[in-house]
């Protein structure tokens, strides 16, 4: 009895660390990445979140400047042997209510509203998890330009402009912290096609936004390993970034939910420190997304349909829109 339970205790602690995969190989090649999210994808509807732009760059895993160097070993300390990658962005995003046309808005109805902002990000990913930072400062209102690009694109394409732009939010410095973890869980392989989940949580802290989300994505395709799904902009499931593919071709489709408990959303709850449009704000927002990704040579597609649920009480109807995304590693 004694015996066996010596070879039971040996088995448990053994057997842990010889099926614990390897994390990810050194990738001395960055990614670059263009996002592109509009409602014209979800029926033209030209409201609410009617617009979003992010640039992405995620760095090597190898060569990392010193402060990076210092932080991997640290990392690699307190989570494990991985990877780590820094980043930089940059975003907009343009907020709108659903009667573009008053040149009074409608009080009842979501402010206008324009984000620009940069990002800093910080990512360690080891086998199964990927954990990442990120640091958004830029300014809300007429200096984030919603305005302008809004309308010209609008004469450019020949349809007509916002009208109630004098009223949006008023020009106000934006900080938002970002902590997010994701664990990846195989969940088997037929025939060389693979499935796998990858849950995450998310909590997000500043004047723009501060909600708690939980969520996950579920794929199936071929190359799963390459990436943690397709860059999404905040926020949502976000994907990751950065990715690095294992063959010359590889496809995915998916489908993912998330769930955020929103204590601030500056879009909904008005400026700060100053008097401005606002609407009665929803404490529960859900998101359902599907999609399609392909990579190949070093480029990776991707487009994204999403389903969001009504934000902010008077809201008519859910939103849809839609997300396309192209990566290219050098």
């Amino acid at each position: 009895m004694r015996h066996l339970a010596c070879l039971l205790l040996t088995a448990l602690t053994i057997a842990p660390a010889a099926a614990q995969p390897a994390p990810p190989p050194p990738d001395p090649a960055g990614t670059l990445s263009l996002t592109f999210e509009n409602d014209f994808f979800g029926g033209g509807s030209d409201r609410y979140y009617t617009n979003g732009f992010l640039l992405s760059w995620r760095s090597p895993s190898v060569g990392l400047p010193g402060p990076f160097s210092s932080m991997d070993q640290e990392l690699d300390r307190l989570l494990g042997p991985g990877q780590v990658r820094w980043g930089l962005s940059l975003g907009q995003n343009i907020y709108t209510p659903e009667e573009t046309q008053r040149r009074v808005p409608d009080p009842r109805d979501r402010p206008y509203a324009g984000y620009l902002y940069g990002a800093a990000t910080v990512a360690h990913t080891a086998a199964r998890t990927q954990t990442l930072a990120e640091l958004q400062l830029g300014v809300v209102g007429p200096s984030a330009l919603g305005r302008f690009v809004q309308n010209n694109y609008h004469d450019l394409i020949g349809v007509a402009r916002a009208e109630g732009w004098e009223y949006q939010l008023k020009d106000e410095f934006a900080a938002t912290l970002l902590l997010e973890r994701r664990w990846r869980v195989p969940l088997g392989q037929i025939g060389g096609i693979e499935a796998e989940a990858i849950p995450a949580v998310t909590a997000a802290a500043g004047n723009v936004a501060t909600y708690a989300a939980a969520g996950a994505l579920f794929r199936i395709g071929d190359g799963l390993d390459a990436d943690w799904g397709p860059v999404r902009i905040r926020p949502a499931l976000a994907g990751s970034g950065a990715y690095q593919p294992r063959q010359e071709f590889g496809w995915y489709a998916f489908v993912g939910l998330e769930g955020r408990a929103v204590a601030r959303d500056i879009f909904l709850d008005g400026n700060t420190w100053r008097d401005s449009p606002s609407v009665d704000r929803r404490a529960f927002v859900g998101d359902i997304q599907a999609g399609v990704a392909v990579m190949w040579r070093g480029v990776r597609l991707a487009y994204t349909q999403v389903v969001r649920s009504e934000e902010f009480y008077g809201q008519r109807g859910v939103q849809s829109f839609g997300s396309v995304s192209a990566s290219v590693r050098f």
